[in-house]
Formats: structure tokens, sequence, C-alpha cells
């Protein structure tokens, strides 16, 4: 029989290796956790092969969702991921000890996701207060399928002004400009992964400017656009 210390003293280092897995935070580039590999600068990785593998008609992407949680918000995470079912070929499943790739889901520091399929487990972070509403659900989520912001698209200055002048120092770099895939669809002001005209400012003055009505106020979607959902469909081919 194993003595009741040595019992306690197990679960107490289990408790604090699993907390320091959870807590060791990635390099950021705003929300999206970049690997050690990376580079800024890094062509798509849809096209180096982080797609989620289709299986027949559906792409299943197993999940798993940190016990930290309590159930509300355990519930709130799982109806957005089903919001993904109802008009994509995305089937997220529940892990389980076949899935040698998965998201993981915890309440960690702020809302952020890396690019794309990683190898083994990947996180996605939703701080428990802040960062589990519908739309921001749907934002990390997208940027696990593979999608990044709107404003950082290949065709953005066609569509978009960026005023650098009113950028916060050090916050330059979530505007640069990527060479995306954009899947025959056009910029869409009304993106979950639009950022807003003030994104980053420093002096509470736009950072994004449209060029077809400099008036207009974008960013603040509450869900996935027709865009959204049309872009996933083509970049995963569902027969939708």
């Amino acid at each position: 029989m194993v003595p009741a210390f040595l019992f306690f003293l197990f679960l107490s280092v289990t408790n604090v290796l699993l907390v320091s897995l959870e807590a060791e935070m990635p390099m950021l580039l705003d929300d999206i956790a970049v690997p050690d590999i990376w580079t800024r600068n890094a062509d798509p990785c849809t096209a180096r092969g982080c797609k989620w593998p289709k299986s027949g008609r559906f792409v299943y992407v197993p999940y798993e969702i940190s016990s930290a949680y309590c159930k509300s918000e355990r519930n709130r995470i799982v109806e957005g991921l089903k919001s993904f079912h109802k008009r994509t070929c995305i089937r997220f499943v529940p892990r389980r000890s076949c899935h040698r790739d998965y998201i993981h889901f915890f309440s960690g520091d702020g809302c952020w996701s890396y690019l794309g399929r990683q190898k083994g487990r990947q996180r996605i972070s939703l701080k428990r207060h802040g960062c589990l509403s519908l739309s921001t659900i749907q934002h990390e989520v997208l940027h696990a399928l593979g999608f990044n912001h709107e404003q950082v698209r290949s065709d953005r200055d066609r569509y978009v002004r960026i005023l650098f002048n009113n950028i916060e120092p050090g916050k330059e770099h979530n505007f640069d400009k990527k060479k995306t895939n954009n899947l025959g669809t056009p910029y869409d002001f009304n993106s979950v992964m639009e950022y807003s005209n003030t994104a980053f400012s420093k002096n509470g003055k736009p950072t994004i400017v449209a060029k077809c009505n400099p008036k207009l106020k974008f960013g603040y979607a509450q869900k996935m656009s027709v865009n959204d959902i049309a872009r996933i469909n083509r970049l995963y081919k569902c027969c939708w």
C-alpha cells in the first residue's frame, strides 16, 4: 500500500505539471500562437499541409475541454463548435485515445490559437472571463482550421487603408500583409475575422479605414458571415 503522504505528493506534483503545461505561453502574434519553427513571413500553412484531414464527406476534428471550465462554460464552447456543423463539413468530435492530433481548449491568458493543424495536442486559449462569446470561439477555431485575419489578406490594399501612424508601437505586425489564399471570395467587412476600425490604436483614431466608405464601422461581427462559411467549404472541398 502506498503511504498516504506519498499519494498526496503524487497528486500535487501531477497538478503542478498540468498547470505548467497549460500555463506555458507560446510566442504570440496578437491572437495567433506561433510555433518555434515558423517566422512571421511564412507562407500560408494551408499550402504546406496544415489542413485537417478529410474522411469521406466530413473533416473530423477531435477536441477536449479543460476541466477548469464549469458546465455552462463547457456548453458554450460545445455550442460554438456545433455552429460549424450546420453549414460546413467540419465535424468536431470528442477526443479518444486513438486521436493523436487534437484541439485542447483551456482558460489561458487571453484568447489565442495556432494557425492550422499542428502535431499532437494543439491548444486554444479561451479565457473564462472574456473569451467565451460565440464570435470569439468561432474566430479562434477558424484560426485552427487555417484562416488568418481579414485585414492581412493579400489583396487588402484594394479595400482598406492601414493607418500605421495611429498604431500602437510594437503592434504593427498585426497588420503585416500575408500571401493568403482568398478562395475566390471578396474582402468581407462582416467577417468574424475582421478587426475593428480602431484595433491597436494608440490614440483612439482609426487604424483601418474602408476605401469604399471611410466612415464605415466594422469588426463587430457576432457570428461567422456567409463568406466565412463559404471559405471553409471551399478550402475543405465540402459538398454543401
